[in-house]
């Protein structure tokens, strides 16, 4: 079976955005292409940032545009804008909706989320980037609930370890964002400050 562009864009990134790639990159855990094995150069201070900047937009699936926006309200904050960033990011209906473990990858989340199979506080929504405050209620839509690929998710979402911001009610299938998210909890491995000093120039 071929890899697929998740799976080569995970391996340029060294990050697993999927969890085919993650299987896939523990076997093969060099950059792809011919000289993948052969690539030691030390990069560039600009080429460090860039490529945190790129492993996060691939985490979250969000646009250029999106993430300069998201940038740009964090920089206004008094806390760090790294972690703020990272906040808003993580509190996005989609993010929320896979990290509860309602979906497998960010991109079924943005997809279920679109097609109108989630409601915030009983209102259906179909803004993927719709941002989420503390208290907010995310619920399956009651006719979607025998969803395949949303039971199938929860069904094997056992061994998924959940943000302690997020508490789950799997039976009701719903969720709730209970605290805002700090960066020791977020489950990211990636360089936020790279990301700032990027586009802080």
């Amino acid at each position: 079976m071929p890899a697929g562009p998740k799976v080569k864009i995970s391996r340029a990134l060294n990050l697993a955005i999927t969890p085919k790639a993650a299987r896939i990159m523990e076997r093969r855990s060099f950059t792809p292409g011919q000289h993948g094995l052969a690539r030691k150069k030390s990069p560039s201070t600009y080429k460090i940032q860039l490529l945190e900047k790129q492993r996060l937009k691939a985490v979250y699936d969000v646009s250029e545009k999106q993430m300069r926006g998201y940038y740009a309200k964090a920089a206004h904050s008094h806390e760090s804008t790294g972690t703020v960033l990272l906040s808003y990011l993580e509190t996005r209906a989609d993010a929320a909706i896979y990290r509860m473990g309602f979906a497998r990858t960010i991109y079924a989340a943005r997809q279920y989320v679109a097609h109108g199979h989630f409601m915030i506080n009983g209102k259906r929504i179909l803004t993927p980037s719709h941002q989420l405050k503390v208290g907010d209620l995310i619920t399956v839509v009651e006719k979607s609930k025998t969803h395949p690929q949303i039971v199938e998710a929860l069904t094997h979402s056992g061994g998924i370890q959940i943000p302690e911001y997020f508490e789950i009610n799997k039976v009701k299938m719903e969720g709730k964002l209970i605290a805002k998210p700090i960066r020791e909890q977020i489950p990211i491995k990636l360089t936020e400050q790279h990301v700032v000093e990027y586009y802080s120039k």
